[in-house]
């Protein structure tokens, strides 16, 4: 291994406090992928990899970890619309308006993946004027199932991707959860 990769390595460590094996733990443990008996299909690993990248230096502690994979693998719009972060959330301004532009969004269009999420953000800020948290709650909401701040973000990326994985459990797809949100919003 040269210095190079040495470094590289190093810096992503760093960034990363957790790994695949970490994520696969945790989504074992709580039924979300087979035993560890069994050899994940090389798809499953690389999303575990990817989960870990992109969680991993966000989480924190195994427990944060865990909630924000749980972000993924549960949703359940009844139930996020019934707590209190999600009534707070509804009643700022223009909420509901992002929440319709976001469905049009998500609804008919392909993918959340990186770029996508980007290019759904610029136009949500241009279509409705709202920018910072009277944006970015409400579509963490929706999408990720709580309020909260940009690991939310991470969070979305790897829905699309996890809801086309024979996972133990079904994951819903951006598009799917917004339907069930947007069903479920009075």
């Amino acid at each position: 291994m040269g210095e190079d990769e040495i470094q590289e390595s190093s810096a992503r460590s760093v960034e990363a406090q957790f790994s695949g094996d970490d994520v696969g733990a945790i989504l074992r443990e709580r039924g979300w992928m087979g035993s560890a008996a069994e050899e994940a299909p090389a798809e499953l690993r690389e999303w575990v990899d990817r989960a870990a990248m992109l969680l991993g230096a966000k989480a924190g502690d195994r427990e944060k970890l865990g909630a924000l994979l749980e972000a993924v693998f549960h949703y359940d719009a009844r139930e996020i619309l019934d707590s209190t972060d999600a009534h707070i959330v509804l009643a700022r301004a223009g909420a509901r308006t992002v929440i319709r532009e976001l469905g049009r969004e998500v609804i008919g269009g392909r993918d959340v993946d990186s770029d996508r999420l980007k290019e759904i953000f610029d136009r949500m800020k241009e279509r409705t004027g709202y920018r910072g948290r009277e944006l970015f709650h409400p579509l963490r909401l929706a999408l990720a199932g709580r309020a909260g701040e940009g690991e939310l973000d991470r969070v979305i990326l790897l829905v699309d991707n996890a809801a086309r994985l024979p996972f133990a459990v079904k994951v819903k797809s951006a598009r799917e959860r917004m339907i069930e949100f947007c069903g479920q919003l009075d």
